[in-house]
């Protein structure tokens, strides 16, 4: 339950998210979350499935009419993802794309493999370290503590295959931009007005002009571009297109904070500026270690959160703690 002495900026709920039962019908502003992919995640067992449907149909209920969401999904589950919203009353309207440099490939060398069913031995050729580059701090400070082997295919065949792998490195999360309906006889201008809800906020998105750079298109904004549904915050050096690139948190930025799948708070405070204003409210049901309410404190936005492990639940407090006493001081 929520604490009596949480600021009323943000309220957090140690208890499962189904039922929402605390919130009242048609009652915030936005929802973002980053919930299960349902691919187990580094084996852990609240990755297993994708959530159940019902949570997608309380989110509905608790959101104003015309209101957004954004939520995180895996490649490969994504469009099962988007057929539940879609099935519990969302409409979808678009999928960002989380673009980052720094992902970690996942693979292995299938020669070495092919050499084993043949019972044929690998050759080894070296050794080498082990560097870990998304480790806080880069790669220039984290090896592995002991050298590992090297090895390459010692049969005909697996030398064919020498290199040959089972996936590319990921560099980018789908997040799906869903709105419940406005209400029934509203247009978007009398929505905005009853509700506060049924448009984006491109105006506090926007992305600046590289500096130097000439202003552009037919009526360039003193802001910058619209955002787009691609978000980086490294530049790509491409030359044409501007976008944000906002890089994957490097492993133990804070010592407290062990989540495995913890999300930028940068990335967190663009995508809760694209779909809420000042004052408005921004649930997440799956709030793991609390990156979604440390973007809503910083930008005057309230948040409520619901988290049932206890370790994360306690990992969001604090964090949310310390914000709050720097932004009060």
């Amino acid at each position: 339950m929520a604490d009596a002495n949480t600021p009323r900026q943000y309220q957090l709920y140690h208890q499962s998210c189904y039922g929402l039962a605390p919130l009242a019908d048609n009652s915030l502003e936005a929802l973002i979350t980053d919930p299960p992919y349902g691919i187990s995640f580094q084996n852990h067992d609240w990755d297993r499935q994708l959530p159940q449907k019902q949570i997608w149909a309380d989110c509905l209920r608790v959101l104003k009419p015309g209101a957004h969401g954004l939520v995180f999904s895996s490649v490969r589950l994504m469009h099962r993802l988007m057929v539940d919203l879609e099935d519990c009353g969302f409409i979808i309207k678009d999928v960002l794309f989380w673009v980052y440099l720094n992902g970690m490939p996942k693979n292995r060398d299938i020669a070495l493999g092919i050499d084993k069913e043949l019972g044929v031995e690998s050759k080894a050729v070296g050794k080498y370290q082990y560097v870990q580059g998304y480790k806080k701090g880069g790669a220039d400070n984290y090896y592995s503590e002991a050298d590992k082997h090297k090895y390459e295919p010692g049969s005909a065949l697996g030398a064919k295959y020498k290199g040959a792998g089972i996936g590319l490195k990921p560099a980018y999360e789908p997040i799906i931009l869903v709105q419940k309906a406005r209400e029934k006889g509203l247009n978007i201008a009398q929505n905005l007005i009853k509700y506060g809800t049924g448009a984006l906020n491109l105006e506090e998105t926007r992305i600046p002009y590289p500096k130097g750079e000439t202003k552009v298109g037919h009526n360039p904004h003193p802001l910058g571009r619209v955002a787009a549904n691609l978000i980086r915050l490294e530049d790509f050096q491409d030359g044409y297109d501007k976008f944000f690139v906002v890089p994957k948190v490097r492993q133990e930025a804070e010592a407290f904070n062990h989540h495995p799948t913890l999300k930028p708070v940068a990335l967190m405070q663009h995508l809760s500026r694209l779909i809420s204003f000042e004052d408005q409210t921004v649930l997440d049901p799956f709030m793991g270690s609390g990156s979604t309410g440390l973007a809503c404190l910083a930008l005057n936005r309230h948040f409520i959160g619901f988290e049932i492990e206890k370790e994360y639940f306690e990992i969001s407090q604090l964090r949310l703690e310390n914000l709050a006493k720097t932004l009060s001081a």
